[in-house]
């Protein structure tokens, strides 16, 4: 199933795509929540996946044209983001391969929807972007193991990963909670693909900018998969309901290439994953 946040009518709902991702199925108001964090918080994804289920059997059907899809999840309680978990993207950067999961953050307030804009900061002139793949939690989650993790897990969606390099890498030695945290600093989308419909360690991925790909990989690049890395933040923090988990970019970001290329106002930026879908967002 893929689950969507979308505006039908001025009214937030939940749906589900269908008809090739041509048409939203859109879910009951008086029986489900209208926020993807308040229907994880009802019981364990596979409770989830039972109540969408049995609610999809009475859902009306819109074309996808009516409805304005949204983040797949807003209001997280946390966005949590793996640096150099790709094993091509430490052969591109010459760097060793981490042993263990390099964690960083972002804010909740950085998400924004597979069509809204990302706007470039006046603060920055090196802004750039990575595809990433995203895990969203589906339960509370402490001190589990890579065999259990994906118990917790309720699904996967597309991230973009935008980024001020100059912040990130260069101001006052690096910082980067503002390199990585800026408003709309966090595209999501276009749905929420659950894990019973997914194998996460086998999908192609690619950035296109402007039509042109810069990044073209597949998870199988991962050296820690989606399981490992949630099992190694379980060990130190509790995932909730919600909780999102940007797991790491391949190789070809623009600040690695030769010459460095940044992303400028009208730049189109697409970012892809096989099995979820696109996501585009414009730079202004």
């Amino acid at each position: 199933m893929k689950l969507v946040q979308c505006t039908y009518q001025a009214r937030s709902r939940l749906g589900l795509l269908t008809d090739g991702d041509k048409a939203v199925k859109l879910l009951s108001e008086e029986t489900l929540p209208t926020s993807t964090v308040q229907l994880l918080e009802l019981g364990t994804p596979a409770h989830v996946r039972e109540l969408l289920r049995a609610a999809e059997s009475s859902a009306p059907t819109v074309p996808l044209a009516e409805v304005q899809l949204r983040a797949p999840v807003t209001r997280p309680d946390k966005v949590l983001c793996i640096c150099m978990n790709y094993v091509d993207l430490c052969a591109e950067q010459n760097q060793p391969v981490p042993t263990e999961p390099v964690v960083f953050n972002k804010f909740p307030s950085c998400i924004v929807g597979p069509a809204d804009d990302i706007v470039l900061p006046s603060a920055t002139s090196q802004l750039d972007c990575e595809v990433e793949l995203a895990v969203v939690m589906g339960q509370r989650c402490r001190a589990v193991s890579r065999e259990q993790a994906a118990d917790y897990i309720f699904g996967y969606t597309v991230a973009h990963d935008v980024s001020a390099r100059d912040w990130q890498l260069h101001r006052n030695g690096g910082q980067w909670l503002l390199g990585k945290a800026m408003d709309t600093f966090c595209p999501l989308g276009p749905s929420l693909v659950t894990a019973d419909a997914l194998e996460p360690h086998a999908l192609a991925l690619a950035c296109r900018v402007n039509g042109a790909t810069r990044q073209n990989s597949t998870t199988r690049q991962l050296v820690f998969d989606c399981h490992q890395v949630v099992a190694h933040i379980s060990q130190c923090l509790t995932l909730l309901p919600g909780d999102v988990i940007l797991t790491g970019t391949p190789p070809g970001v623009g600040v690695f290439m030769k010459p460095p290329q940044f992303l400028q106002r009208g730049d189109v930026v697409e970012g892809e994953i096989e099995g979820i879908g696109t996501i585009r967002n414009r730079v202004v």
